[in-house]
């Protein structure tokens, strides 16, 4: 869908109708890539399997870069000009902000209480850290960008720490729950169906929004436009297929899959410990690089 749609720029274009329609020829293609694979030799599978992990890679990156657009759309959007909103805006700060402390707080009784747990010990106060680091940031007199999207993202790395430890191997004597009973089991199938809806939902976003991941533009499209990339958009969702197939697998190529272990092992504890290092990362970048480049171009004009 990418190749045979990548390029399509108008309306009236039959790229445009394969796109939207053919839903019949589609269903044909969609059960046999669906049979076929059973066919092919596990050397061509795991060739996939190693391109598909540098996909998923690509897919974390640009759902990050989604979410952070999200959270900034969402600062201006709840943070409107007028003191008439400035207490709604502090009451969801304080609410995230809270939330980002308490989460911290009781995963170390249930994560890091021994201290053989030294590992879930680090991954969580350099969360703590993480999170003061931002906010120190984000309210600094040169960034000043309040309270709200530092609360929102903070309430987003204690998350990916929470589900980062969460995947550690069965065998590990850190983890609170074990599998193998029926409460484990259901509480492994709905997490992960939750994190299904979640993850098509940052990839329909994401896929739809072809430019620069921003949720409101100001460009004017012409009426025989698309209103979208459409090879972008099955890109985003090659990849996240590929992210899926990661996931299932617990990214690790060479291992079999236990019943009620999806996404468990230690290839996906780090994965989602640097996704949240990088996470972070970004984010602090995009509160301090307006003012970096302001900075420049105040020193360019003296120099002038």
């Amino acid at each position: 869908m990418f190749i045979t749609t990548y390029k399509t720029s108008k309306l009236d274009e039959a790229r445009n109708v394969w796109h939207s329609g053919w839903w019949t020829p589609k269903f044909i293609i969609l059960i046999i890539s669906l049979v076929v694979p059973f066919f092919l030799s596990p050397d061509v599978i795991h060739i996939y399997g190693e391109l598909a992990r540098v996909g998923a890679g690509v897919f974390l990156l640009l759902q990050l870069i989604s979410v952070i657009e999200f959270i900034a759309w969402l600062n201006t959007y709840l943070m409107p000009e007028g003191k008439q909103w400035q207490g709604c805006g502090l009451c969801i700060s304080t609410v995230f902000h809270v939330a980002s402390v308490c989460g911290i707080l009781v995963m170390y009784p249930l994560y890091g209480s021994k201290v053989s747990c030294a590992l879930n010990i680090f991954f969580i106060t350099w969360t703590g850290v993480l999170l003061v680091v931002m906010l120190a940031v984000s309210l600094h007199s040169k960034v000043n960008r309040g309270l709200l999207s530092s609360g929102i993202m903070a309430s987003y790395l204690v998350f990916l720490c929470w589900s980062a430890i969460r995947s550690e191997p069965t065998s590990e004597t850190c983890k609170p729950l074990k599998f193998g009973n029926g409460k484990s089991e259901w509480t492994t199938i709905v997490g992960f169906l939750i994190a299904i809806g979640a993850i098509v939902m940052a990839t329909f976003s994401t896929g739809i929004d072809s430019q620069s991941f921003q949720f409101s533009k100001n460009e004017v499209k012409l009426e025989d436009e698309i209103p979208y990339g459409y090879g972008f958009f099955h890109l985003v969702f090659s990849l996240g297929a590929m992210y899926f197939a990661m996931l299932f697998i617990s990214w690790n190529l060479n291992s079999r899959t236990i019943q009620w272990s999806i996404d468990v092992g230690w290839a996906s504890t780090w994965v989602k410990i640097l996704n949240e290092w990088f996470a972070a990362t970004i984010y602090t970048w995009k509160l301090i690089s307006p003012t970096l480049r302001q900075s420049r171009v105040m020193d360019q004009t003296e120099q002038v």
